[in-house]
């Protein structure tokens, strides 16, 4: 099993942290030792392109329980499944050199109930392309997150969620908020936890997330001015953002046509849309459901297992260019035409301006 090759002109590197907040109690699990997250930095490489293609020590998709624990979802147990998506190719080289250079930092926050290798596809892309990307496992919101020691953290928020009947996720984006803001501390702060966090322009960051985690990009945006532009993949907001919250800085609505076009089923987004001040873009994708965001197409694919109705390389395609059109605009001031209008290139992606 592979994931899709990335598309910029660098090679890609891959580093995993291991953070723990101990200023916070952990809202779920109140009695650990802190909030603990896991945090894997894709970025450009020194090492040309070509290189990617042949890695001296190729990043692992995911630890075998980490898998385990996804694919029990599907539900798939068999050894020989798991191993294949554990050692899935994932493009990318451990620990190699960083490109010279200072380069835009994004975050990424996954779905809930989703383990952060499963942006994989998109951060190595955003990596090639020359930004560094900081994709998070945030405690216990994981089907699984294996974290030094030998443990692995389940997810208790989910319990948590479905005894509430799904009324908490307001709990889920404040933590998330706040484990933004403690990452980016940690990573641009005067003590850095990464050897190279001088690769990191300081100046020029940006938060995106799919399903929950695309709802706290818009959290964590207010209540942290570092943030300079953030994306919404397909989720329902669960905080109401007052007028003008984001102080004009700009922010990608991008969702299912079926669901998250203006007036559907989703009316957060058309709450939210209307408190955006700066530039804003709201786009469907027909065809996608739900996971089409994620990798999760890619990986129901090659298993033969069904999924939304767009393609996993269409939808793996979608996403990258318009995630990536999005920040080379606002992080690096690139005009992009692509997020003028509908692009013949993209035919499944539909612009909305209520």
């Amino acid at each position: 099993m592979r994931l899709p090759a990335p598309t910029g002109p660098y090679g890609v590197g891959s580093s995993v942290l291991h953070l723990v907040d101990r200023s916070r109690t952990d809202p779920w699990v109140p009695e650990a030792d802190g909030r603990e997250l896991m945090v894997t930095l894709h970025y450009p490489a020194a090492r040309p392109a070509t290189a990617r293609h042949r890695p001296d020590r190729p990043a692992p998709y995911a630890t075998q329980e980490e898998a385990r624990l996804l694919l029990k979802g599907v539900p798939i147990e068999d050894p020989v499944t798991v191993r294949q998506v554990a050692r899935a190719r994932t493009h990318s080289t451990v620990d190699v050199r960083p490109a010279p250079g200072r380069h835009p930092l994004v975050v990424l926050s996954p779905g809930f109930g989703m383990p952060r290798f499963t942006l994989t596809s998109l951060a190595v892309d955003l990596a090639s392309r020359g930004y560094v990307v900081a994709s998070l496992d945030h405690a216990y919101e994981s089907s699984g997150t294996s974290v030094p020691g030998g443990r692995t953290l389940t997810c208790v928020a989910c319990t948590v969620m479905e005894e509430n009947d799904w009324s908490k996720g307001h709990l889920v984006t404040a933590a998330r908020a706040a484990d933004t803001r403690f990452v980016l501390d940690r990573l641009t702060g005067p003590r850095p936890a990464w050897r190279y966090a001088s690769s990191i322009d300081r100046t020029r960051i940006g938060m995106a997330g799919h399903s929950i985690g695309g709802a706290s990009a818009v959290s964590a945006m207010a209540a942290d001015r570092r943030i300079d532009a953030g994306v919404n993949m397909d989720g329902t907001f669960w905080d109401t953002l007052p007028a003008d919250r984001l102080g004009g800085r700009p922010f990608l609505l991008l969702g299912t046509d079926e669901f998250h076009r203006p007036g559907g089923e989703d009316t957060s987004w058309d709450t939210t849309w209307a408190a955006l001040s700066g530039e804003r873009h709201w786009l469907t994708v027909a065809g996608a459901d739900h996971l089409g965001f994620s990798d999760a197409p890619v990986i129901l694919g090659h298993f033969g297992l069904p999924g939304g109705d767009l393609p996993a390389e269409r939808a793996v395609a979608v996403t990258r260019a318009y995630v990536a059109a999005f920040f080379d605009e606002h992080l690096r001031d690139r005009d992009q035409p692509l997020l003028d209008g509908p692009d013949p290139t993209h035919p499944e992606v539909r612009f909305h301006r209520p």
